[in-house]
């Protein structure tokens, strides 16, 4: 395969830094204060031409980019997306997403082989095929089986995720988007929107489901018109295993308290509408109940904000570490460091100022 010339590499590039930003080729050419033309910008982005080191110095600042992002060979193709609510994100917002997304999973491979860590990722279902939205449960077992997850709750999702192979990248976006996954380079890849720090539930629950599309896919014979309901499944039943879940409820209820749902919550880190629908797909509750769940959650607005507490958090550090590792150990320099974690070399060498 022919290597591309760097003027084809800084054309790219360009184009995703300004997607990046969500700006225009004419918005570029004001945030340079003019200095550079539309017609120059857009020759520049069709590879036409190269532009100069002033030049690329001026774009470089407009776009809040170092310059060697510019020259930095493409190693990544995000593909097989799924998105949630595309519907009511516009084109343009997504496009933003997708490019942001990108940078950062380049970025986490790159330093992965800087560290010479692998990242295949192994498929924890193996032969298993899901015929049925109930067949979720199985995945769901078969995942923490292989994972060696066990039955307890899990403390953190992303983490975990993270330990056996699947990358998340948390990203500034409108309420209207909750995430997507898809593949980066045969490695499966999450997307949340940070705002999802406001409702660590949901966020624990958005991540299963997203990442329920990746492992499930392929595995599936079950009708596209199903596959939501697989996913909502797998990621109730990666929170909660069936088994513990029926011991905890006390087998099949007519009545149920908030308390109880509360205390739920606390321990798994699982919404109270989750929970609830957790225990009407395994037949613990009958749709009549579950249907007057379902108005006092509408009548009281708990969509946006219901009862109880989760003392928990998610996140996931494991890209950060890994930079500062290779830079601890001076396999790279503060400049390739700040350049990885896209932060002010000042304030990195200023974080790492403590050590030896």
């Amino acid at each position: 395969m022919t290597r591309p010339e760097p003027k084809e590499i800084f054309a790219r590039r360009l184009t995703q830094a300004r997607r990046m930003k969500g700006i225009s080729l004419r918005d570029l050419a004001k945030a340079t204060g003019d200095r550079i033309t539309y017609n120059a910008l857009h020759r520049y982005e069709q590879g036409v031409m190269m532009p100069g080191d002033d030049v690329l110095i001026l774009v470089a600042d407009a776009l809040d980019k170092p310059l060697d992002f510019f020259f930095r060979p493409f190693s990544i193709k995000l593909e097989r997306l799924q998105f949630r609510k595309k519907a009511r994100l516009g084109e343009k917002s997504l496009e933003t997403i997708r490019e942001q997304a990108s940078d950062y999973f380049e970025r986490y491979l790159e330093v992965e082989q800087i560290l010479g860590i692998s990242s295949a990722f192994e498929d924890p279902l193996g032969d298993l095929r899901l015929g049925k939205p109930e067949d979720a449960e199985l995945a769901a077992e078969r995942v923490r089986a292989n994972w060696k997850l066990g039955a307890d709750p899990l403390p953190n999702v992303l983490e975990t995720l993270e330990a056996h192979g699947v990358k998340v990248f948390e990203v500034e976006a409108p309420d209207s988007f909750d995430g997507f996954s898809g593949w980066a380079d045969d490695r499966p890849v999450v997307v949340l929107a940070k705002w999802l720090d406001r409702d660590i539930p949901r966020k624990r629950f958005t991540v299963l489901h997203e990442i329920a599309h990746v492992l499930i896919h392929p595995h599936s014979d079950v009708p596209e018109a199903d596959r939501e309901k697989v996913c909502h499944r797998f990621a109730g039943a990666m929170l909660i295993p069936k088994e513990v879940f029926e011991a905890d409820w006390g087998g099949r209820r007519r009545r149920v308290s908030l308390e109880e749902l509360k205390d739920l919550k606390r321990r798994y880190g699982i919404s109270i509408a989750a929970i609830m629908r957790r225990a009407l797909d395994l037949g613990l509750i009958d749709p009549a109940l579950y249907r007057r769940f379902c108005i006092i959650q509408k009548t009281k607005d708990w969509h946006h904000r219901e009862p109880g507490e989760y003392p928990g958090i998610e996140v996931s550090s494991r890209f950060e570490q890994l930079v500062l590792r290779a830079l601890t150990e001076e396999i790279i320099s503060m400049s390739k460091g700040a350049a990885l974690l896209g932060a002010p070399i000042e304030g990195l060498r200023a974080r790492l100022s403590d050590f030896a």
